[in-house]
């Protein structure tokens, strides 16, 4: 129910003016389910990997897939940040981290072995590739960045979309989620011996992964497509 202020600003609004918004909130919202249709190509993608996987090597390199859709609010709020012109295709060709997927790994090798698998197929795009795997950020922040394009069929025929693909280990996905509630609980501006803590903590992280990875090998081998490789 709108407040009396709201109702009185709404009622000096003319008729032309009222459908001219509503036709902007349509439209906007077709614009975002783009981002969320992509998504979930990306995701089915994904999921169809890991099944496969299941069935014909009995072994799962995908541990967990999430997703997230950014809300209007935060599309607005980086467009003001960086600049962006208030128009649709601005904010396609500018922002491309709307729709977002992030898929944890047992393993490094698991993490570069998904985005070879992903990135090979022929309806994906590579728009840009950053690895924080091989060159962790300075607070140690590791983690495998794509950002794909995936052609989205609708009524109107293809519209080609951007999804931004994360690909981490648990350990890698553990630091990351409490590095995100440090800085959140201290509004970005967190004590010089916490940072140092979590320095230290992904450098902790990435040791054990390197350690799991090594245990996992001795006991069940380099994965066949390794061996394969080495064959050639």
């Amino acid at each position: 129910m709108l407040t009396d202020r709201a109702q009185r600003t709404l009622d000096t609004i003319d008729g032309q003016t009222l459908d001219e918004m509503r036709a902007l909130r349509d439209e906007t919202e077709r614009f975002l389910l783009r981002y969320k249709f992509g998504m979930d190509e990306v995701i089915t993608k994904l999921s169809i990997l890991r099944e496969e996987f299941n069935q014909a090597h009995d072994y799962n390199p995908i541990e967990h897939i999430s997703s997230r859709l950014k809300s209007l609010d935060s599309v607005v709020d980086k467009m003001r940040r960086k600049g962006v012109e208030p128009s649709f295709e601005a904010i396609r060709e500018t922002i491309t981290d709307i729709a977002g997927v992030r898929v944890t790994c047992s393993f490094v090798s698991d993490a570069y072995r998904i985005a070879e698998l992903l990135t090979a197929q022929r309806d994906i795009r590579v728009i840009r590739t950053k690895d924080y795997i091989a060159e962790p950020k300075e607070n140690g922040y590791q983690s495998l960045h794509l950002i794909v394009e995936v052609p989205v069929f609708l009524s109107t025929g293809a519209h080609p979309v951007c999804v931004e693909v994360q690909i981490r280990t648990i350990a890698m996905d553990f630091w990351a989620s409490l590095e995100h509630k440090i800085y959140y609980k201290y509004d970005r501006h967190v004590p010089d011996e916490l940072l140092e803590g979590l320095t230290d903590a992904a450098r902790t992280a990435a040791e054990l992964d390197a350690r799991m990875e090594r245990l996992h090998r001795e006991v069940h081998g380099a994965p066949a497509h390794e061996r394969r490789s080495s064959e050639v």
